[in-house]
């Protein structure tokens, strides 16, 4: 399976490249190696059925363009400075030729998915679109809000980050002939999975190794975001609630070396980073168990290792 994602990349690489700065920023961001995780998803579930053929290859490379847009996207929202260890475009080409590039990178994505023709593919693929949409107007709404719920964190996941799971899973399914009702159970496999990503990227943030991680620490928090384990650990604590609340009322969310000190006190010592690999590890399961009626194959089995092996990542 090593050689579908060998295919992706080099489909990543023939991408057109001109000297833009729109160009430019995107082959900057595409030239890292990322995780690659959605692409494998739509593999893998290709897999489940005939194999990764020509429009499998195609979807794959899609959804790690529409992802990459957003990443794109985000670093101007987010005066993101480091991705991967690296420069973000948005630092090296400005902040026009990253919206720019996001924007190119999103059309290029639609139009592969249309060229490869299945029938209600691309409608789904714009329905995915606008979740992600929904979700980034209700992150923006609750930016810098320390009394949000868990019920609106998980609406967010759900849109900005679960959706694309699902699209890649059913659109891997699609393009390998499995049947529709095994599509939705691959689709639901990808609803969780998402969600465990997500859990686990947001105490990675608060709670990683930075040098792995490829970014600084507490980056949300510092554009505003609050994040499960932060919501958890204001329960836990709620005298942070006033604390964090007062750094947010700042111009530039500044966290002083006490607040970090006390907030990363109460996300080991009251259980929070736990709790959340506690749900990670839930929502994994769920995922592994929506593939229990699919056919024993190799491709269900590593599906099933992608779901446990999410859970216990360090980056």
């Amino acid at each position: 399976m090593g050689s579908d994602l060998l295919e992706v990349e080099e489909g990543l690489a023939a991408i057109e490249h001109r000297n833009t700065p729109m160009h430019e920023s995107a082959r900057h961001l595409l030239g890292q190696k990322g995780k690659r995780l959605r692409p494998l998803c739509v593999a893998l579930a290709s897999r489940v059925g005939t194999g990764f053929g020509s429009a499998a290859r195609e979807l794959a490379i899609a959804v790690e363009l529409v992802h990459s847009a957003t990443l794109l996207h985000d670093d101007v929202i987010d005066l993101g400075d480091k991705r991967r260890g690296l420069d973000t475009a948005r630092v090296i080409y400005g902040n026009a030729g990253s919206i720019y590039a996001g924007d190119w990178l999103l059309v290029d994505a639609l139009r592969r998915i249309q060229r490869v023709g299945i029938p209600g593919l691309l409608d789904r693929s714009l329905s995915v679109l606008h979740e992600i949409l929904e979700a980034e107007a209700l992150q923006l709404k609750n930016r810098g809000n320390v009394r949000g719920t868990v019920s609106d964190y998980f609406q967010i996941v759900e849109g900005k980050t679960a959706s694309l799971f699902r699209w890649a899973l059913f659109a891997g399914g699609s393009a390998g002939g499995v049947s529709h009702d095994h599509c939705l159970l691959l689709e639901s496999y990808g609803r969780n999975l998402g969600v465990a990503f997500q859990v686990i990227d947001d105490v990675l943030d608060l709670a990683g190794d930075p040098d792995v991680v490829g970014k600084s620490l507490f980056a949300d928090l510092h554009e505003g975001k609050m994040t499960y384990p932060l919501l958890l650990a204001i329960e836990r604590s709620p005298q942070l609630a006033e604390e964090l609340a007062a750094a947010c009322e700042q111009s530039a969310l500044c966290l002083d070396p006490q607040l970090e000190k006390h907030l990363t006190t109460v996300l080991w010592e009251q259980g929070v980073v736990d709790q959340c690999i506690s749900l990670a590890r839930l929502r994994s399961a769920e995922a592994i168990s929506a593939l229990s009626s699919l056919p024993s194959s190799r491709a269900r089995s590593a599906l099933e290792q992608v779901a446990l092996a999410l859970v216990h990542r360090d980056k």
